[in-house]
């Protein structure tokens, strides 16, 4: 999968997950700061990712930003 393709995917993921704006979504959009998600509202965003995708996040890895988790997703997926 290309990025782009990951992006738009984690995208709709974080709409349908929490009903965010899908214009606030992009990525450099912090997930505490721009989309005042609390740690809660992170964890179902991760758990469906790692069920779309098949794989593991490591949430101690700090990511902060919706491009740093597709970043992670992408490596993830390169294993």
């Amino acid at each position: 999968m290309t990025k782009e393709e990951v992006f738009n995917k984690v995208k709709e993921i974080i709409v349908d997950q929490l009903d965010v704006d899908a214009d606030k979504v992009k990525e450099d959009t912090n997930f505490k700061n721009d989309l005042d998600l609390d740690s809660l509202d992170i964890f179902e965003v991760v758990d469906k990712i790692e069920d779309t995708y098949d794989i593991e996040i490591d949430t101690d890895e700090g990511m902060e930003t919706v491009g740093e988790l597709v970043d992670y997703v992408l490596k993830q997926q390169a294993k």
